[in-house]
């Protein structure tokens, strides 16, 4: 077994010694690298990955801080079982199939069996004035993601997420888990105009005042997150755990990777962000992260949408370093 810098001298060389000038596969040079490093393998295997798109109701969105009511988190779901939704259409074209999981929804439960059931309660309780969850429910989201992840013979997840108001939430999480002001992790979601967002600014910060300017991971997660944002967060955990790739979609994937790497620094090889959101927050979450995305496509839906339009290029990347002749395989003369 090679040590860790015989590992990384023996990639390097397999990467370098490609057909091709040093470094001209930019981006994609890294990106094999970070797979090779996740699977611990120079000859990393990117051929079997799903979409686990979570859903949750958020109390906070009574408030009104999102363009659309709270019912809209259920009707999607019922369109994402039908296949109609954008998840869908992407997942289809990238050959990947698509878990749906009530982990937290509002109102009467679905009864569908292509739906996974597992709801810790009725949609988290209202931010505003109040912790969302107790400290069980947050494990129990948690715990939902790890094993959801470790599920079938996968090489990688695509993660993605639906809930009226979490975008508010994916804020809190970010400005309590950071320390800073909350207002600069605010944008307008799925659409408010500039009086919603006013609104939306008065009503997080009261929620943020309620607290200590920074708090503890799992504390913040329970205090202002969402089911599916905790599943999440505990799905990349679980992933890397199983030396398992996750496309981090947006802001909301994004707020969750923020709570999975605060608690474990070490899954960062396993993350690959996936885009950068046009949801104002997301930029100044990236920041904090230091994650360089790898598409920039002006998108903001969630879904999992930008992680599965990345999953071609990570599909490249492991091919480039299986597949791809060396200058000693193919005969072809190196540089001077």
């Amino acid at each position: 077994m090679m040590s860790p810098q015989e590992f990384e001298a023996a990639l390097r060389a397999k990467i370098d010694g490609k057909t091709k000038p040093l470094g001209a596969l930019g981006r994609i040079e890294a990106l094999a690298a970070q797979i090779a490093r996740a699977q611990q393998s120079l000859a990393p295997r990117l051929e079997h990955g799903r979409l686990i798109l979570f859903a949750g109701d958020h109390g906070i969105a009574a408030e009104g801080v999102s363009a659309y009511p709270s019912e809209v988190t259920r009707q999607m779901v019922l369109n994402f079982l039908a296949g109609g939704a954008a998840a869908n259409v992407f997942a289809r074209e990238a050959g990947l199939p698509v878990a749906v999981v009530d982990c937290g929804l509002a109102g009467a439960p679905i009864l569908d069996a292509r739906l996974i059931a597992r709801r810790i309660g009725p949609g988290t309780a209202n931010s505003r004035h109040g912790p969302a969850m107790t400290a069980a429910q947050c494990e129990a989201a948690l715990a939902l993601g790890r094993e959801l992840s470790c599920e079938g013979d996968l090489d990688a997840l695509c993660l993605g997420e639906m809930g009226i108001g979490n975008t508010s939430a994916a804020a809190l999480l970010a400005a309590k888990i950071t320390g800073q002001p909350v207002a600069g992790f605010i944008g307008r979601g799925t659409g408010v105009d500039a009086a919603g967002l006013a609104r939306k600014r008065s009503i997080l910060e009261a929620a943020a005042a309620r607290t200590a300017p920074q708090l503890p991971p799992q504390e913040a997660l329970a205090e202002y997150g969402g089911f599916e944002i905790a599943a999440m967060a505990g799905a990349m955990l679980g992933a890397a755990e199983a030396r398992r790739l996750v496309l981090v979609d947006g802001f909301i994937a994004s707020a969750a990777a923020l709570v999975a790497l605060t608690m474990a620094p070490a899954i960062r090889p396993n993350l690959v962000f996936a885009h950068r959101s046009a949801e104002q927050g997301h930029g100044a979450l990236l920041a904090v992260l230091e994650a360089e995305p790898l598409l920039d496509l002006g998108l903001r839906l969630g879904e999992g949408s930008g992680a599965l339009l990345a999953w071609p290029l990570m599909r490249a990347a492991a091919a480039m370093l299986n597949e791809m002749a060396s200058f000693e395989s193919a005969a072809v003369s190196g540089p001077a």
